[in-house]
């Protein structure tokens, strides 16, 4: 079956021409679900729907959506719903599409978030490099506060709130929830120290539910459509549908929205028409620039967090990066790492330091100039910055480092025997840009 007429619940309606503008969405059975809420349901029923649904968070960390709400203490006002539009790992770009094609599917699914935790406002943090999409969210939110569904006494519900979209500065690390509450109050956009949670003490120390665009947005399709209706795809343990991000050496990139569990051959020949020029995969990151590596064996692997753990990464964000065999795995970790080193908040020294150095020896062997040890070096250095960085930043870069030497050892010792190509290399410093 063409991609086309596969079923979906966010991408259903996504290229309909001028889903973006409300009465368009409305036509559609916009804002419905948002109405069923507030005419039919308490905050209780609409967070225990989205609980028997299964939803799990898109944005990498795969927690159960109805769970975290209901970690909000009831009787503590106020109380906040924040979502994370700060989007930036290598290889996604999911969340990007929904808000510039179709805004106000998030915005209901973040109204009905709001209703279910008893938050009165709620903040939407837009990546500073999201221009339009902040532009056109700008715009979707004063269509939505025109026809009622945003302010004081929505729809005559009794319910009011009030929604306030926050752009950020571009800072990677601000897609870590604590850094992100940081950012949005005003500070430097740092991790915070946990516990306390955000949903004891999160924004203004009050609490707060973070939840990804890909999340709230499949909240409409569940309090519409009903729990077991999400349920009918995907698996026992991650129900519903994921948006897959397809990038590198593939004809067709794009995002995909698949049931979770369908395998990535089929989303890589089916749907993305495989590899460019007919070669062979060399490599594939399934979730984004931070999961470990996985060889080309691996390709029948089901796209759910339990069997890509099982096959020796994570599922993530489902950024699904593809390699072909061509390419030097030793440059893609020389590159990703350089990313990383510039977007180090620079709290702790594991990741301040470790970083500086692991770019330090991946230029010397980019520039063909390795020394016999150089690969041990590496994973000495990544051993000792994973796990023990304030933050997953750490993690992330040290992971492309460890996978690739583990699984490509040999592209790092022909880096070392064998001298390429002298080409000059100026080390990136955190103001030089990526």
């Amino acid at each position: 079956m063409a991609y086309e007429d596969e079923p979906k619940i966010i991408h259903q309606h996504i290229n309909v021409p001028d889903i973006k503008k409300i009465d368009v969405y409305e036509a559609h059975d916009g804002y419905q679900a948002w109405r069923k809420a507030l005419s039919e349901m308490s905050g209780d029923d609409v967070l225990n729907e989205v609980k028997a649904s299964g939803l799990a968070g898109r944005g990498g960390a795969w927690f159960p959506t109805g769970m975290k709400w209901s970690f909000m203490p009831k009787p503590v006002f106020p109380k906040y719903l924040v979502c994370n539009c700060d989007e930036s790992e290598p290889g996604t770009f999911s969340n990007r599409e929904i808000v510039i094609k179709h805004p106000h599917i998030l915005l209901e699914g973040f109204m009905l978030g709001c209703y279910a935790i008893g938050c009165n406002h709620g903040y939407i943090y837009v990546r500073g490099e999201f221009m339009q999409g902040y532009a056109t969210l700008r715009r979707a939110l004063a269509e939505a506060r025109a026809r009622g569904y945003v302010g004081k006494n929505v729809l005559g519900s009794g319910f009011d709130l009030e929604i306030t979209l926050h752009v950020g500065a571009g800072a990677y690390i601000c897609g870590e929830e604590t850094a992100l509450l940081s950012s949005l109050e005003g500070d430097r956009g740092q991790p915070r120290l946990k516990p306390p949670f955000p949903a004891v003490e999160g924004l203004y120390a009050k609490p707060t539910s973070v939840n990804n665009v890909e999340t709230l947005s499949n909240v409409p399709f569940i309090i519409g459509q009903g729990a077991a209706a999400f349920r009918q795809w995907g698996t026992e343990k991650a129900p519903g549908m994921k948006i897959v991000s397809v990038s590198g050496h593939v004809n067709k990139p794009g995002n995909y929205e698949v049931p979770v569990g369908t395998s990535i051959r089929k989303i890589l020949e089916e749907y993305a028409g495989g590899v460019l020029g007919g070669k062979g995969i060399k490599v594939f990151f399934p979730g984004g620039s931070s999961t470990p590596m996985l060889t080309p064996d691996k390709l029948d692997t089901p796209l759910d967090p339990q069997s890509i753990t099982a096959a020796g990464s994570i599922l993530g964000t489902a950024g699904l990066c593809i390699f072909d065999e061509d390419v030097d795995v030793v440059k893609v970790t020389h590159r990703l790492l350089r990313f990383y080193k510039h977007e180090s908040c620079g709290k702790c020294t594991p990741c301040r330091e470790g970083n500086d150095w692991l770019v330090a020896i991946l230029n010397r062997l980019a520039q063909g100039r390795g020394k016999d040890g150089d690969a041990d070096l590496l994973v000495d250095m990544a051993t000792n910055i994973a796990g023990r960085s304030f933050c997953l930043l750490g993690d992330a870069a040290a992971t492309p480092v460890l996978s690739s030497i583990k699984n490509f050892r040999e592209d790092y010792e022909k880096h070392i025997t064998n001298p390429i190509e002298e080409k000059v290399f100026i080390p990136l410093t955190s103001g030089n840009g990526h």
